[in-house]
This record gives structure tokens, sequence and C-alpha cells, in this order.
């Protein structure tokens, strides 16, 4: 990881100084714990890369795009490119000691099946995923075989190096596969492909329209099926998605930029400062500018 910025929020950029050019870095909380700057370990984070953090022991508090998580054993915490963070710290504020293996990739690393890239294409939502027994045992033993495969990468050998960089690109699909799984039982991958249909136009037009039935039109599926999708994939209704997307844009605007709250209403759809306000308290709990305040 490269410290990209002087600015309140650390930019990070991907960058394996070990090993250049594989798209992915493996490694222990512990190492991640001793290499990490005082400044940047105290900071909000903003990385272009992929961090998972898989916990088998210890128990931390993180943050990403404004939701607390409590970490424990058990607990997978996916950060996206883009995403704001802070990493997982004790009481103290500090990075705490925790048994886990952190996992640092490249949106293009790993080969992207149906469920892996909604996986990976996700920006915003639940973090973190908290599994137990059988489940949580697998998912450690996966992420614990990839830092294993990386540790033996020899980059001096041409031949062995392809065929490694192959078995850890399958071995970190299955681990965000298991993710997957872990966030979504159904497996659907029909609703899968809805899903990414959806969030896809939301993207492009979330300050546009906060319309389900709009984007239902555009798409050619009634607005019961947006739903049915987006609850197999991320917990919440189509329109708790839409209006979710709205409030973190609301939020980040707050947070990174100078515009005055009734700018930041009208960049995310509302004419009025009123109704941005009426949305905002009631998406978030809090008025723009007690939430602004609170940062």
């Amino acid at each position: 990881m490269v410290d990209s910025g002087q600015s309140e929020i650390v930019g990070l950029t991907y960058d394996n100084p070990d090993r250049p050019r594989l798209g992915l870095e493996a490694m222990t909380f512990a190492q991640l714990r001793a290499r990490t700057k005082a400044h940047i370990a105290a900071s909000p984070i903003r990385a272009d890369f992929h961090q998972l953090t898989v916990i088998r022991s210890g128990v931390a508090s993180a943050a990403v795009d404004f939701v607390p998580y409590a970490c424990g054993p058990g607990t997978v915490l996916h950060v996206r490119p883009g995403q704001v963070q802070r990493l997982p710290a004790g009481a103290n504020g500090r990075l705490t000691e925790l048994d886990a293996v952190v996992l640092l990739f490249t949106a293009d690393f790993p080969p992207r099946t149906g469920s892996v890239a909604t996986l990976l294409d996700l920006e915003f939502g639940p973090a973190a995923v908290t599994t137990d027994g059988a489940e949580a045992d697998a998912l450690h033993r996966a992420a614990a075989e990839i830092l294993a495969e990386y540790r033996l990468l020899d980059t001096r050998r041409a031949n062995p190096v392809r065929l490694s960089v192959g078995v850890l690109r399958h071995l970190t699909t299955a681990m965000l596969l298991r993710v997957a799984r872990a966030q979504q039982p159904s497996g659907d991958d029909h609703a899968n492909e809805v899903f990414r249909a959806f969030r896809a136009a939301v993207e492009q037009s979330f300050t546009v329209t906060r319309d389900v039935q709009v984007y239902a039109s555009r798409l050619g599926y009634a607005p019961r099926t947006l739903t049915r999708a987006c609850l197999a994939a991320t917990g919440t209704s189509a329109k708790q998605f839409l209006d979710a997307r709205v409030a973190l844009e609301a939020k980040r605007l707050l947070v990174h930029t100078d515009l005055n709250i009734a700018s930041i209403g009208r960049a995310v759809g509302f004419s009025e400062a009123t109704n941005f306000g009426k949305f905002f308290m009631r998406e978030v709990g809090m008025t723009p500018g007690a939430f602004r305040a609170a940062q």
C-alpha cells in the first residue's frame, strides 16, 4: 500500500513491493499492524483495491462508509475500492491484536464469476458478515491456504510463477464464493443478474430519480422482481437500496467537500433543501449539519 495523500482522508494505491505486478498481497493482521504508519492507523482511509480480513480470534471495532462494525471471531470484513474505512482498532483507538488473515487485491485479480462479480462490484452495503462453527473454520482455512500459497510464490521462476498465480486466482475466487454464500444462502443466479442490472442503473441515475418503477420499466422487470433480487443480494428492498445509495452519496459529500447543504441536496437530486433535510433525517437519523459536525 502506498500513501498518496496528506489530506484528512488518506488515499492508498495498490502496491506490492515484495511481488511486483501481482494483483494480490496476503499477510497476517499482525504484519499489517506492524507496517502501518501511525498517522494511517489513526486516519480514515480510502483505497483503490479490495481488502478482505478474515478474523479467527480477537475483537475490534471497524467502520466502513460511516457504518460501525463490531468484529470478532468469525467476522469477515470486506472493504471495496473507494469506500472509506477505519482499520480494526481497540477501545484505545489503536490497531488491535487480531488472529486474522488480510488479503489485499485488485479488482481484476480474481476471475469474475457471477456471484463473485456481484460481491466485488457492490459499492456499498454491509461490509461485514459474521460466521460461526464449521463455516467460520472453513473460511479461515481458505484464507490460510491463500496465505501459504502466496508465501510459496517465487517470482524468479517464470513457469512456476504462472502456475502459482493461477492457483492463487482460483483460491481467491473460492474464498470469495464462500463469503458470497455466507451473505446470500440462496445462490440464485437469476437474482444476481437482476440485481447487477439494477445496481448499474442506480449508479447511473440515482441523482436523477429515486422511483423504483422508473428503473423497473427501464430494465424490463416488475418492481417486485427488483425487490426480490435486492433482498437476496443485500437484505434490503429495491427502494431501501436506492435510498441508501443516495444517502451514502450525501454523506460522502458532507464529509469530503465544503459544499453547503443546499448544494449537496441538489447534487443528489433534491431541488428543495427542506426535502433533502427530511430525507436525510429519515435515512440517517440526524440532520445533514449534525452529521457533518460529528465527523
